[in-house]
């Protein structure tokens, strides 16, 4: 997150061209306001993945699935993605489809938590959480059953454009729960001693966590 958004526009400047699928998806994103990952996440993501080379990844927000294709392009991973979002779900399975990932990417629909509860444990190397914001320190627990030993975290859009530094009263009534929530969930995740996370300021801020 920069204060400076010429220093932010510049590093964007600098990014490599995405494949045609995902440039039509954030095409497609835009023009129906849905909200995808900021490009530095993008950046950040495809240095993590290559670095880790997980086998097996877990996403929560599917979206219309530009990340999940974004991370299947940077790794042989096999991704599971959660969405419960019914409108956006035939978008994603169509965009999956159309970039030739069906085999490698399974969208799963359902409440993430409830569909994390149903999953095996230890099975992941790597967990991208991009959901519900609100329930970040309900997916936790779940999210460290599900972990494998080394197996890294990354939970995205943790600053809420600044909002999570303001009191309480300064922050607007309809965003106070998201606001208590997430600063208990920054609180848990830093102090939480089966894992060792870092919070970075990129974006709109995101935890970096790897379980011991």
């Amino acid at each position: 997150m920069f204060d400076d958004e010429r220093i932010a526009t510049y590093i964007h400047s600098l990014e490599k061209p995405n494949s045609e699928v995902l440039e039509g998806i954030e095409k497609q994103a835009v023009e129906n306001a849905v909200p995808i990952i900021r490009k530095e996440m993008e950046s950040f993501l495809r240095v993590m993945l290559e670095i880790k080379n997980p086998k097996e990844i877990l996403e929560l927000g599917t979206a219309i699935g530009y990340s999940a294709i974004l991370m299947s392009e940077c790794c042989d991973a096999h991704i599971t993605t959660i969405e419960n979002y019914d409108k956006r779900i035939p978008l994603a399975e169509a965009n999956i489809k159309k970039a030739e990932k069906s085999e490698q990417i399974t969208l799963v629909e359902g409440d993430a938590l409830e569909v994390m509860q149903t999953l095996e444990d230890e099975k992941y190397d790597f967990i991208f959480m991009d959901a519900a914001k609100a329930q970040y320190i309900n997916y936790l627990p779940q999210a460290k059953r599900l972990m494998k030993k080394g197996a890294v975290l990354v939970c995205d859009n943790i600053l809420q454009d600044g909002d999570l530094i303001q009191s309480k009263f300064v922050v607007e009534r309809r965003d106070r729960t998201i606001h208590k929530r997430m600063r208990e969930f920054l609180e848990t995740i830093k102090h939480d001693e089966e894992l060792e996370t870092s919070i970075v300021p990129l974006g709109d801020g995101i935890t970096v966590s790897v379980k011991l």
